[in-house]
């Protein structure tokens, strides 16, 4: 389902790691990312609810920020790109006006999302449609659902005036919350279906638990990120072959800034996408500071693929070609240009994007993560930088 080529990094890996050791360090942290995928009956409610949602809403609107909007806009992106999933994931009028003009409030569900039940924007935007959905004296119970922990604002708030609610455990950061009703509510009402992606975050899971340093492919990323980081090679640039992937660089961005980047110590990500960025980023990666880490992500098998008519005279294709092909060739150049400038690279290949190899590919960077905080002895699961910013906009609120 997916794998990882890496061999020219093989020297960078820690003879005899503790896996054991490091696993048992990440569990006693306590953290449900990886376990709360058993849960059958939270999903069983969750598809049981979006399969009566379907039938009575035509628009799906997401009001959240960070982990609480990423995630669905990285299954709908990849999977469905469905035009009934709106992500309002900024309090820019102008987003929000946008947004506005394509909904019929009547056919619309509105999904307010935040682990803290306090998210200042979050809580701006809810209050802004709750005065709309009055004003067009429709009731709040029948628009919107909501998506927090247990005991929060929001939950205290969904009980009193008898809406839906889906909890988030209170052990899954929102970063992780990829596989709770954060990201497969939204998911669930397109018509993705949710089992295959939680069947492929499983297997991700049982390579985690691998303690084979040889197979466990996110202590392999991780160890590699960081023993270059050692060396000074403190950017990541996650870089997807694969059109349909291009929100894991968002995604990935904020999973790994917010994680790893404490105590003065941590990992800059980029964001490159092929083969756009052989024509704008390549020069600075093959010949600029020696400073990086390129993590590729190809499709073996894409479902999609047309071929290229030969119809020029002075055409460059001299035997017939498809555009997956092509692309194919794009990244194998730029793997080869990054290796001639001695530019560390590493490729995540997963057969085909779908439900099972995307749901693997979220489980094996948040399992990278785990171990990255390990190697670095901190707490990869807080955000106090976060947490400080947020104070001093409440601080400002009240002046």
């Amino acid at each position: 389902m997916i794998e990882l080529k890496w061999d020219k990094l093989k020297n960078l890996l820690p003879k005899n790691p503790n896996i054991k050791g490091l696993l048992k360090k990440i569990d006693a942290r306590n953290q449900g990312f990886y376990t709360a995928i058993s849960d059958k009956s939270y999903f069983d409610k969750i598809t049981k609810f979006a399969t009566l949602a379907r039938k009575k809403y035509k628009h799906f609107v997401i009001l959240g920020i960070g982990g609480s909007a990423l995630s669905a806009k990285l299954f709908n992106d990849s999977l469905k790109k469905s035009p009934n999933i709106h992500i309002i994931d900024n309090v820019d009028p102008s987003l929000i006006i946008e947004t506005e003009k394509k909904l019929e409030l009547k056919k619309t569900l509105f999904l307010v999302i935040s682990k803290s039940g306090e998210t200042i924007e979050t809580l701006a935007q809810f209050q802004y449609f709750k005065d709309k959905i009055a004003k067009a004296k429709l009731k709040e119970k029948d628009h919107f659902v909501f998506i927090s922990e247990k005991n929060s604002a929001l939950n205290i708030h969904a009980k009193k005036n008898s809406c839906e609610f889906f909890e988030i455990p209170k052990n899954i950061g929102g970063r992780f919350s990829a596989f709770t009703a954060v990201g497969l509510l939204p998911t669930a009402l397109i018509g993705i279906n949710i089992k295959n992606i939680l069947d492929g975050a499983r297997t991700a899971v049982e390579n985690f638990r691998t303690e084979s340093p040889t197979k466990n492919f996110s202590f392999i990323l991780a160890s590699i990120q960081y023993a270059l980081s050692k060396k000074g090679k403190t950017i990541n640039v996650l870089f997807p072959y694969c059109q349909n992937l291009k929100t894991i660089n968002a995604f990935y961005i904020q999973l790994l800034a917010e994680s790893i980047g404490k105590n003065n110590k941590g990992i800059t990500p980029m964001s490159a996408k092929g083969a756009t960025d052989q024509h704008s980023q390549l020069q600075l990666f093959t010949q600029g500071p020696n400073d990086k880490l390129f993590i590729f992500i190809e499709e073996e098998n894409p479902k999609n693929d047309i071929a290229i008519p030969n119809s020029l005279a002075n055409s460059p294709f001299k035997k017939p070609l498809t555009f997956s092909q092509l692309l194919k060739i794009e990244k194998i150049a730029t793997e080869q240009s990054l290796n001639k400038n001695s530019r560390p690279n590493l490729t995540i290949k997963i057969n085909e994007l779908n439900e099972k190899t995307l749901g693997a590919l979220i489980m094996l960077l948040f399992c990278s993560i785990s171990f990255l905080g390990e190697l670095y002895g901190i707490n990869a699961y807080d955000q106090p930088g976060v947490k400080l910013g947020k104070e001093i906009t409440k601080k400002l609120l009240l002046k």
